[in-house]
């Protein structure tokens, strides 16, 4: 009986119940939208940084993420790859060797990070491949030739064809020494990178640093970053179980690249407030409109009152002209919201305007928004939580009602 009398009531004033529900449903369709975008920046983000350099996960000496020590190795590379290609939903896996050197070239000298590479399981891990803008990319035949990044390139003046000096140390203790070419200058648009990295072939690596065949990291990439998690616990168990008394951890880009994460969720929280004041706009919206229904019916409420109704039901009568309307809004605002981002889901956005600060986390100017359950109703949930004490209190201005002054009420 109360959702029928609250439908009819809503229509009695036709043009203000639209604009309520044309507010309630763009504030619900933008937040649909929004967190959509956000989602799909954060996807494109995260993906674009681990497809430079880190991979999705890494399976890494225990302590070697804090200490970086040369002797904290993965002793057998070999069995560590066998157990990934076991594991479902992993795309890639790599393996790598790093040290600590200063880079000579004729003019300067730079601390840096020389990486020894497999080139052929390294493209399909990362972008570096894409990314070279002079020269070459490396090959299976390379031994003393090597990448650089275009801002070590520039401190340290050297170009395609020049000759590096490495200086380091070895595995087991010795002095590590070469001499190499650049063959090729990429640039990944993450400037710290780019000015720190040097990757050579794997196999000179570890000629050159006495590794003896072992490697410091295997990288991994997944085929989503749904699945990260389950591959992480997959291959943690696998590891306890066929590498036992060998402390090696798995670890995932959350670990890897805590910087990363800990700026998506600022951005995150400082997103949620923003949608808030525009939920509370909403709020207010339906606040003032019920308010307005309370003052233009009074005489009505009076009368109903006078003849028997309790001011109980009038409150419920309210409250469901408020579910009423916000339910015809919300469901409007998400229809409108999936379509819209449906179609720049599949279209992209062109944010080329904003290329130097994307080009920072490696992405191109165009950006996915991600639908999801989550980005779908989380936004128009927040709308229907908050607009509903925005009803109540309008409401609950009826049980204050004395029918013969409401009735006489001008």
């Amino acid at each position: 009986m109360n959702t029928t009398m609250a439908w009819r009531n809503i229509w009695r004033n036709r043009r203000r119940t639209l604009l309520t529900i044309a507010a309630v449903g763009f504030a619900s369709a933008l937040l649909v939208f929004m967190l959509s975008f956000q989602f799909g920046s954060y996807d494109a983000m995260i993906n674009a940084s681990v497809r430079i350099h880190t991979g999705h996960l890494q399976v890494q000496a225990e302590g070697y993420h804090d200490k970086q020590r040369i002797q904290q190795v993965v002793a057998d590379p070999g069995a560590v790859g066998n157990i990934l290609d076991r594991i479902p939903r992993i795309l890639a896996h790599t393996d790598r060797a790093r040290a600590f050197c200063l880079v000579s070239s004729q003019d300067r000298t730079y601390g840096v990070m020389v990486i020894g590479i497999d080139p052929k399981r390294e493209a399909q891990v990362t972008t570096i491949e894409k990314l070279i803008r002079e020269g070459v990319y490396l090959d299976g035949t390379d031994t003393t030739q090597g990448l650089i990044g275009g801002f070590l390139a520039e401190n340290l003046k050297v170009g395609v064809g020049d000759e590096l000096t490495v200086l380091g140390q070895g595995k087991d203790g010795s002095i590590a020494a070469t001499v190499i070419t650049v063959k090729g200058i990429f640039r990944s648009g993450m400037a710290d990178f780019d000015r720190s990295v040097v990757q050579i072939p794997l196999p000179y690596f570890q000629e050159v640093f006495a590794m003896d065949g072992s490697v410091h990291e295997v990288a991994v990439v997944g085929q989503s970053l749904g699945d990260i998690a389950p591959i992480a616990a997959q291959t943690t168990r696998a590891l306890a179980g066929s590498l036992s008394g060998k402390a090696l951890v798995v670890l995932d880009w959350q670990d890897l690249m805590p910087g990363l994460a800990q700026g998506i969720s600022m951005d995150l929280v400082s997103g949620l407030i923003m949608y808030l004041v525009l939920i509370m706009v909403v709020a207010f919206s339906i606040l003032n409109t019920f308010l307005m229904a309370i003052f233009e019916r009074t005489r009505e409420f009076g009368v109903l009152m006078a003849i028997g109704t309790t001011p109980e039901r009038l409150v419920r009568l309210m409250l469901a002209e408020s579910a009423v309307m916000t339910l015809i809004g919300v469901a409007a605002g998400i229809a409108l919201g999936v379509g819209v981002t449906l179609f720049f889901q599949a279209h992209g956005i062109d944010l080329a305007g904003a290329s130097e600060i994307l080009e920072h986390y490696g992405i191109s100017g165009r950006i996915y928004p991600k639908l999801s359950w989550l980005s779908t109703f989380l936004g128009p949930a927040m709308v229907l939580a908050v607009t509903f004490p925005a009803a109540l209190y309008p409401a609950l201005k009826i049980r204050k009602l004395k029918p013969v002054e409401a009735m006489s009420f001008n």
